[in-house]
């Protein structure tokens, strides 16, 4: 996995429906992140592949 730092965007690849959610710490494989839905998660990143979403991509696609 690519190294994710505070501030890049974020979705669950099986959780859809948490969101967009914004890298808040990484240290080793535990990643927090804030998602829209469910607010502040740790992700154990050597089990879940977090997936880099461009935020203003997303409302773009949203808005049509």
């Amino acid at each position: 996995m690519t190294r994710l730092s505070p501030g890049t965007y974020v979705c669950h690849p099986d959780r859809p429906d948490w969101g967009i959610g914004q890298v808040q710490s990484a240290i080793g494989m535990r990643v927090t992140v804030n998602f829209e839905h469910v607010g502040k998660l740790l992700i154990d990143a050597e089990h879940v592949t977090l997936v880099r979403v461009d935020p203003q991509a997303e409302l773009a696609v949203k808005t049509i």
